[in-house]
């Protein structure tokens, strides 16, 4: 546990962690029990039968990609720091990412802090300057999410826009059917933000000193350095294709997984697409997707026409090579790490 908690890290921050892990950890298995509480016996069959009958060569195949889609993460990072006179090696720059990937699956968003923590160590490089070119390349992978998302819409808006009409907008339009609601709701958010702002303008000199303040400030200022880093990179071209090959290799990840059963071998790109965009905000939401990111898949591919227990199996399916892979690979990297230090420590 030494690479994901410090020593000095306060004894509150850790049981605050431990706790909001527990409540998306809850979320994902409140979301199993929703996705399956409703089957039929006969579905629940379906399902079953549908793990038996799978072509696993596709999912050996997905996990290929996806540490190779980790190993191309690794030289984009390598660039991002660069710039800063700082060329740590290969290896422990992809040791580094996927322990920061198996740290999240135990608790969200402590991958970051892990990985950073790991070219600390054995690259010297420091903390908050490799902090930095994580957040900024945070910001990037967001921004291709967004537009991979304008493009699903883009391209998928025939079969998406009934789903919208009937399951979605009419929800929504009748949160807001009372016009009186919505100012009011309008007019609730406007005064908390007036509240925020007039609290900060006057607070600022004594909210400087807290500890809060100061690690949103490190934070500004490593997303700062991550930003000017991304303005000096060297190799621009090759930071464009890393960017571009790491989300293709997101996408046949799940694409390949549709082969693996016969009811949806016929699905198209669009479908693949749009499955990925959907199922990537299960991810965000829950601890690696769990729950969440099988039921968005099964839902998504409910669209074009996929049966509901055909569907839930794939998306378990993918989410299982995904995890799998994380576990697996960031386990060894976790251990060679280990072994690499003592190793150092006896020369």
């Amino acid at each position: 546990m030494a690479f994901f908690f410090s020593e000095d890290t306060p004894v509150r921050k850790k049981i605050f962690t431990f706790l909001k892990f527990l409540f998306f950890l809850g979320l994902g298995i409140t979301i199993i029990w929703l996705s399956l509480k409703n089957l039929t016996p006969s579905e629940r069959g379906q399902i079953l039968h549908s793990f038996r009958i799978a072509q696993y060569n596709w999912v050996v195949l997905a996990i290929v990609l996806g540490i190779f889609s980790h190993i191309l993460r690794s030289l984009r990072w390598r660039i991002f720091l660069e710039p800063m006179g700082y060329q740590p090696s290969v290896k422990n720059t992809f040791y580094a990412v996927m322990i920061g990937y198996f740290a999240n699956l135990a608790f969200p968003r402590l991958g970051e802090v892990t990985r950073c923590g790991i070219l600390a160590r054995y690259e010297k490089i420091p903390f908050q300057k490799s902090f930095g070119t994580v957040i900024t390349e945070r910001a990037i992978d967001m921004m291709m999410f967004f537009l991979l998302f304008v493009v699903m819409i883009l391209t998928q808006i025939g079969t998406i826009r009934n789903y919208l009409d009937t399951k979605v907008y009419p929800q929504i339009m009748g949160k807001f059917s009372n016009p009186a609601s919505y100012r009011l709701l309008l007019l609730a958010i406007l005064g908390v933000l007036l509240i925020l702002v007039t609290a900060f303008i006057l607070l600022r000199k004594q909210i400087a000193h807290t500890r809060i303040y100061q690690q949103i400030r490190n934070i500004v200022l490593g997303f700062w350095e991550g930003l000017k880093s991304l303005g000096q990179i060297r190799k621009p071209v090759w930071f464009v294709l890393y960017t571009l090959s790491i989300w293709l290799l997101y996408f046949l990840m799940l694409y390949v997984c549709f082969f693996c059963f016969e009811g949806t071998s016929f699905l198209s790109v669009g479908a693949g697409l749009s499955a990925l965009v959907l199922g990537s905000i299960g991810i965000m939401i829950t601890p690696g997707g769990i729950g969440l990111y099988p039921a968005i898949v099964q839902e998504t591919l409910l669209l074009y026409g996929v049966l509901k227990p055909t569907g839930l199996a794939l998306g378990w399916i993918a989410w299982t090579a995904q995890t799998a892979m994380i576990l697996v690979v960031g386990g060894i990297a976790l251990l060679l790490l280990t072994f690499n230090k003592q190793a150092d420590g006896n020369a």
